[in-house]
């Protein structure tokens, strides 16, 4: 048997039952950076194309709610609250995300399909200044709730 959750015995993709788990509070944090230059970061401001940040952070809210239509195994999750964060940084910026719902599963995919989202839509808003734009470290933070939690380094 593998010790991947959504393979079943012969390894075939499945949607993990969950009907047996407790209900629980579960949250989640992560996080993105997108790496800009210092053209990049003087213009956030003034896009012709809108406030970049809040299109971004609006995107990232969107895309958590929407997690289970985007990742085909993740169980469509009732919300009870999403953050998503904007930073700039001297080379960048840092996107934070936060996911809170009560059920039998957690959140972590939400919280890093809001932060992978917010900085894709950051890059969308972005590259007309230029394409030298890289989005890196796109990682879970921490996440409570459930049978264990786990936090980062």
């Amino acid at each position: 048997m593998s010790d991947l959750s959504h393979l079943d015995d012969e390894g075939r993709a499945r949607m993990v039952d969950v009907s047996e788990k407790s209900t629980t509070v579960r949250t989640a944090r992560a996080e993105a950076f997108v790496r800009l230059s210092p053209r990049h970061l003087d213009a956030l401001a003034s896009l012709p194309k809108g406030d970049a940040m809040t299109v971004a952070q609006v995107a990232g809210i969107q895309a958590a709610k929407r997690t289970s239509e985007l990742i085909p195994l993740c169980h469509p999750l009732p919300l009870s609250h999403v953050a998503v964060e904007l930073q700039k940084e001297d080379e960048g910026v840092r996107i934070r995300t936060s996911c809170t719902t009560e059920s039998k599963t957690g959140v972590e995919m939400e919280a890093l399909t809001a932060a992978s989202v917010a900085a894709l839509a950051l890059y969308d808003m972005v590259k007309a200044v230029g394409q030298d734009i890289r989005i890196e470290s796109v990682r879970l933070v921490e996440k409570s709730g459930g049978k264990s939690d786990w936090k980062a380094d």
